[in-house]
């Protein structure tokens, strides 16, 4: 009699995840042995985001068949994605100002060094760009850049014109499908070396930074970590009860992806294991997924933008500003703009914090005094962004009619 042991994929996802704390903490820097592993892994889910979304989100209008349906489904996708948003924002300003973690700050905080590139970008970015530059000069040069806002105009304007086109767009249409196709099939592949990429991943982090970088700032961190917690499991939990999806349920099916967002922070990278579990493991259909799961893992970050507002606050507090409603209404609207042109990458959302700091006149050099932790604390806000993104496709999936039974 042959014995056979096998472990689903998001247990030995799991498993990895505290294997790679472990040799973190016991064999320290000399982790970084592992850092070529990470980098390999981080790289193969980087390489398909450019093609995976502009075939996924092509066919998607195509299969909306009706330029109609596919407005309604767009309004009601991010009329979703902006009602989140706001409920993250205003539940983080609630939080830090019940909580106040700033007070009794230290003023030797401020010795952390801001980052130079921080500052810089932060320059040249303003919130006029997030609707000037959504139509690309030249979409090449947005692809080959990662530029997602312009690719996603763009793939949008090839589904529509191919859905007016009809029969003269029928290579076209097959191509992209096809296409569609392979990057879905070259996901499944990379997902087979997701445990030995994330096992590199944590133990190469933990062994750069440990967890004494967390001690300064623990009050901040734990505030952070609340909001994001009741948000993803208040707040987004909501929305699915409404369409009776079990929490729970949809909770265990997107482990997957949510522990690939965890170890990458990248909302972006994750996408491909996130389009996989919404339509494998949630049962929600390619036609509602590949348009509204690409969209909202760029145009809207629910995590990102509850910590922008607890450390813009948390900033004021420990410099000893006292922030009036207005201000705090100004930081939460520019969170909410913000985090809609934050990158799907690691720390994207340090960028905007310039913005919002000088929405309202605080000291930029505010963001020295969350550097210590931003890196830990971006890969738990990346889990709120994914989950809020798979949360939007099941909802609106349900308002479609959709029945996801396994779930209920």
């Amino acid at each position: 009699m042959k014995f056979k042991f096998s472990l689903k994929v998001h247990t030995q996802i799991f498993i990895a995840m505290v294997l790679g704390v472990l040799v973190g903490v016991i064999f320290g820097g000399f982790t970084g042995v592992l850092m070529p592993i990470a980098d390999i892994f981080v790289r193969a889910l980087r390489m398909m985001i450019v093609p995976l979304v502009f075939s996924s989100l092509v066919m998607g209008v195509v299969n909306l068949g009706n330029i109609r349906d596919l407005g309604k489904v767009g309004v009601r996708a991010f009329g979703y994605y902006l009602g989140t948003t706001v409920l993250a924002v205003v539940l983080g300003l609630v939080l830090v100002n019940v909580i106040h973690p700033g007070l009794g700050g230290n003023s030797n905080l401020l010795s952390h060094s801001v980052q130079a590139d921080v500052i810089h970008r932060g320059d040249s970015f303003s919130m006029v760009d997030i609707f000037t530059q959504i139509v690309p000069e030249n979409i090449v040069e947005s692809m080959v850049k990662g530029e997602m806002l312009p690719l996603i105009f763009f793939s949008l304007l090839v589904g529509s014109a191919l859905n007016l086109i009809g029969k003269k767009g029928a290579g076209f249409k097959s191509f992209v499908d096809g296409l569609n196709e392979v990057m879905l099939r070259i996901t499944q592949w990379v997902m087979l070396l997701a445990p030995v990429g994330v096992f590199a991943l944590m133990a190469t982090l933990v062994g750069r930074t440990g967890f004494a970088a967390l001690k300064p700032l623990a009050f901040y961190f734990v505030v952070v970590l609340c909001g994001l917690a009741l948000h993803l499991g208040g707040t987004l939990s909501c929305f699915l009860l409404a369409v009776k999806v079990s929490p729970k349920r949809f909770f265990q099916a997107m482990v997957p992806a949510l522990a690939t967002a965890f170890t990458t922070s990248s909302s972006l990278a994750t996408l491909p294991v996130t389009m996989d579990c919404l339509e494998r493991r949630v049962g929600i259909s390619n036609k509602i997924s590949s348009f509204v799961a690409p969209l909202g893992a760029t145009v809207t970050m629910d995590g990102t933008a509850l910590f922008e507002v607890v450390a813009a606050v948390f900033i004021a507090q420990v410099y000893g500003f006292d922030l009036t409603i207005m201000q705090q209404v100004v930081i939460g609207l520019t969170a909410t703009l913000g985090s809609i042109s934050a990158a799907g990458v690691p720390s994207a959302g340090l960028v905007t914090m310039v913005i919002i700091l000088r929405s309202v006149n605080l000291p930029i050099e505010g963001i020295g005094l969350i550097l210590a932790v931003d890196r830990i604390l971006d890969m738990f806000r990346t889990v709120v962004n994914v989950y809020g993104d798979a949360c939007g496709a099941a909802f609106i999936a349900c308002l479609e009619g959709e029945k996801l039974d396994a779930l209920s």
